[in-house]
């Protein structure tokens, strides 16, 4: 059997040995002791689209430093699953929205593989399984402003994460955001798009702020409106409440441009927001938090460091 292929029949293993996959359950399902949450009491505002069939999980297209990753598909339903801290609670906690080009999510290379890090450093993890109901062929239409689903999913998110703060024994001034590509774009939307909801409110936790207090994007894209002339999206009006924020980015990344870091980076810096970054001549696109031989994939040790500078953990 070829390498891929047995890869890729390993994957498919795991979906259904511990995925929970069954008719009453379909789509992704977290691993035991931990619960999905849905994020909306009702149906979803703004869900005009229609997906193109139930909730899936398969296998990625590519291995990510020699291993399959899981793909989900379909999402008409967001929710969010929470990772309580490993051993000493720090306070802070992280909201954390898989890349996918807003298509699909790479949900455990971009996010319960996260999660395990962030607990393990005594930082809630709250996972998003945010909306992407366009097939995995449709032309890009998922960032706001074209769709205003996810933006809205990640501001639901974040407000139910600080309203329930006390309960999660989280610190309701210690709560970032944290995403991969098109995720790292909706870190950046969440980022800028703070003030008042998309939606109509709903009940008490859309009447608690929804701005994060530092936001972490990885290898984002979306943020130029033309890479050419170097122009930042409009539709990501940065101030200096913009919160602190940590990005990082490979020049040979041929999925987002290097210049959609860059942009942003420097909008960041022009209003006045604490910003760090850093930026790698290789190391391409969508490896999450595996190690490889290149030098950016160390990043999770540069943001606990980040996050000390800021004082959202301390090594106490």
């Amino acid at each position: 059997m070829k390498p891929l292929t047995l890869a890729l029949g390993i994957a498919f293993m795991f979906v259904f040995a511990f995925g929970e996959l069954n008719a009453q359950t379909p789509g992704w399902q977290p691993s035991p002791g931990h619960t999905q949450i849905s994020i909306w009491p009702g149906a979803a505002p703004d869900d005009v689209r229609p997906t193109t069939g139930p909730e899936s999980v398969t296998a990625g297209d590519n291995l990510v430093a020699g291993k399959p990753w899981l793909c989900v598909s379909n999402v008409s339903r967001p929710t969010m699953t929470v990772y309580t801290p490993k051993g000493k609670n720090t306070g802070a906690a992280f909201v954390v929205f898989p890349g996918g080009g807003y298509k699909i999510l790479a949900i455990d290379l971009e996010g319960t593989e996260v999660c395990n890090w962030l607990t393990s450093k005594g930082i809630t993890c709250v996972l998003l399984k945010y909306r992407v109901p366009a097939p995995r062929s449709a032309p890009h239409w998922g960032a706001f402003p074209q769709s205003p689903m996810a933006l809205e999913d990640a501001q639901r998110t974040v407000g139910l994460v600080r309203f329930h703060a006390a309960e999660w024994h989280i610190d309701p001034h210690k709560i970032g955001v944290l995403g991969f590509s098109a995720g790292g774009h909706l870190v950046a939307a969440v980022s800028t798009h703070f003030k008042s909801r998309l939606y109509p409110l709903v009940d008490a936790a859309d009447k608690v702020s929804c701005r994060p207090d530092f936001a972490v994007a990885l290898y984002p894209g979306h943020m130029c409106k033309d890479h050419d002339k170097f122009e930042l999206n409009p539709y990501l009006p940065i101030s200096h409440q913009t919160p602190p924020t940590f990005l990082l980015q490979n020049e040979d990344d041929h999925v987002d441009n290097v210049n959609d870091a860059l942009v942003y980076y420097i909008a960041l810096k022009n209003a006045g927001v604490p910003t760090e970054m850093h930026l790698y001549a290789q190391g391409g696109h969508g490896f999450g938090l595996r190690r490889t031989k290149f030098p950016a994939t160390s990043w999770p040790r540069l943001v606990e460091t980040w996050l000390r500078t800021l004082e959202m953990i301390t090594d106490r």
